[in-house]
């Protein structure tokens, strides 16, 4: 193949790189989108029990800790714009971001971008994995107490509201999103 012909090949194969890299950061910012539908309100808390943080964790541990940044940001750029990306419980679009579960959803790309970071660097173990998304989950929910802390100046009340309702389903969100991605990355050769 000459030189211009093996430069054009090149440039179409950066190209269809960039357009597959731009689709799994969008299909992934509508995985979390599709499982924040699945919630469920709580008696006696403002903050729904839903399955954003396993979609969030998913993200992170399996795009890794840049693309798992750009989806959730993305992901928090389509809720802001009005578009029914957020659990149904709630007020909508940007007025989510000072409700009870602002501290939640602006900590999204920061838990994935960590929950990727530690699991990209070492290796790809499914015990990796869950410390990854423990980490995650740690920071996910010292920014939601925080934040809830913010609203009701207590913060007995804060955990309460945002903690003790939760750390069972959070348990198993880690170990599944830990078993689905070391699982997948066992049967889907990576680049």
């Amino acid at each position: 193949m000459s030189a211009p012909m093996t430069g054009v090949a090149v440039s179409r194969s950066k190209s269809a790189d960039a357009t597959l890299q731009i689709a799994i950061v969008v299909a992934a910012s509508l995985f979390v989108a599709v499982c924040a539908r699945f919630s469920l309100s709580i008696p006696g808390t403002p903050v729904p029990l839903s399955m954003q943080n396993f979609a969030v964790l998913l993200v992170g541990l399996s795009l890794g800790s840049r693309r798992g940044f750009i989806a959730l940001a993305l992901y928090l750029a389509e809720g802001v714009a009005g578009l029914p990306v957020f659990a149904p419980v709630g007020a909508p679009g940007i007025l989510r971001f000072i409700g009870p579960t602002a501290g939640y959803l602006i900590a999204y790309p920061f838990v994935a971008a960590l929950a990727g970071y530690i699991f990209e660097h070492g290796k790809q173990t499914f015990a990796r994995a869950a410390s990854a998304a423990i980490a995650g989950e740690l920071l996910l929910f010292a920014s939601g107490i925080s934040w809830l802390f913010a609203l009701s100046h207590s913060l007995s009340r804060a955990i309460a509201f945002g903690l003790y309702w939760f750390i069972f389903a959070e348990v198993m969100k880690v170990m599944f999103a830990a078993g689905v991605v070391t699982t997948w990355r066992r049967f889907v050769p990576q680049a």
